[in-house]
């Protein structure tokens, strides 16, 4: 989907259309007030709404429009640094609820079409219309049409659909052409259309290696393509080289999953100050109970158990520590998944100011 999170927005706010637009910062839906004084969203004057340069706090952006894009602002950027970037930008919150709403619709409106659909998230799918009639009809663009004709029909947004021969160049695909887009990509297409592109491009690869990459003197996919596998398994261990040197040829057998089952469930918090872990003890405590609640509320609601616990810190100077140990059995209980991340707590440096606070259950199997 096309900028989901701000398009979703732009539904309720028509006069925001063109304008530099961020959702971040916080949650919840239209205020109230506002639209008890001018009658409804669509009556909101610009002049209302909040200003990215007046943010002050340690959100970050969930989305941006495209014309806020065209600063250089994108997705899980810092909000502060966002309103140095575009300051005259306009802020709105996080409604999930709304965008939980529209998610359902657009995947319902392609699963009608091509039932063979992977949900990847939110605001994205993997489709498989191999065996759909029609589905091959001018290189599958006439089922590409269709999809995004009927997902705008029910909802009013667009989305942007990449066609290829296996999900890796599809993903890649998919951002040619954005917004409302469609790209065809054959095999025979691979050195003209995919080996030009970074090497973040590929999905998998991400800042640490890309950053490697670089100083290896790879750039391009295509660089990375001219690479003996021996020399990226030397530099990048057996499994990763093996998959790098895979995906720069375009090879990809994965399969359109219809069903897969969770591997964890995880809950954290960025704080809105740095929270020092003996002078802001007591507060640390409660977030940190919280966020076990939290998780273990996921698991009950889901029917899932789990023998993995595990704790994420971030420090204030941005680096980031994991620990996690295994039970003898699985659970769901708030209080033991606190006991045991306390425990974990015990195993890490808590000398200096934390940003992020977080919990994780993993080794997940369905409660009886």
């Amino acid at each position: 989907m096309d900028a989901f999170f701000a398009s979703v927005e732009l539904l309720r706010y028509p006069q925001l259309k063109g304008l530099p637009l961020v959702i971040g910062g916080g949650r919840g839906g239209p205020d109230p007030d506002l639209v008890k004084a001018y009658g409804s969203t669509q009556a909101i004057p610009l002049g209302a709404f909040a200003k990215l340069k007046d943010y002050v706090g340690r959100g970050v952006i969930t989305t941006a429009t495209y014309a806020a894009r065209q600063f250089g602002i994108g997705s899980a950027m810092g909000m502060m640094k966002a309103a140095r970037l575009c300051p005259q930008a306009l802020v709105l919150p996080v409604d999930f609820e709304e965008i939980r709403r529209y998610s359902r619709a657009f995947k319902e409106t392609i699963a009608e079409i091509a039932p063979q659909v992977e949900d990847r998230g939110v605001d994205e799918v993997y489709i498989d219309f191999t065996a759909v009639p029609g589905g091959q009809r001018e290189g599958g663009r006439s089922l590409a049409r269709l999809i995004q004709r009927s997902i705008f029909d029910r909802t009013g947004l667009t989305c942007s659909i990449g066609v290829a021969p296996n999900k890796l160049i599809a993903k890649m695909a998919s951002e040619f052409n954005k917004p409302n887009g469609i790209s065809i990509v054959y095999e025979s297409d691979l050195q003209s259309a995919i080996w030009p592109l970074a090497c973040r491009k590929i999905n998998g690869i991400g800042p640490r290696s890309d950053e490697k990459l670089q100083r290896l003197g790879i750039r391009t996919i295509g660089e990375l393509a001219t690479c003996e596998l021996a020399w990226l398994v030397e530099h990048f261990g057996k499994a990763t080289g093996q998959w790098m040197h895979q995906a720069a040829w375009g090879q990809d057998d994965r399969p359109v999953v219809t069903h897969s089952e969770p591997v964890s469930m995880s809950r954290e918090t960025t704080f809105e100050r740095d929270l020092h872990p003996v002078r802001d003890r007591e507060e640390l405590g409660a977030l940190f109970t919280g966020l076990c609640e939290r998780v273990a509320t996921d698991l009950r609601g889901k029917g899932y158990r789990g023998r993995t616990i595990g704790i994420k810190l971030r420090y204030a100077d941005f680096r980031s520590l994991t620990r996690d140990q295994t039970l003898d059995q699985p659970t769901d209980d708030a209080l033991t998944i606190r006991q045991a991340a306390g425990q974990l707590l015990k195993r890490v440096p808590l000398d200096q100011r934390l940003r992020l606070l977080g919990v994780r259950v993993g080794s997940l199997s369905k409660a009886a």
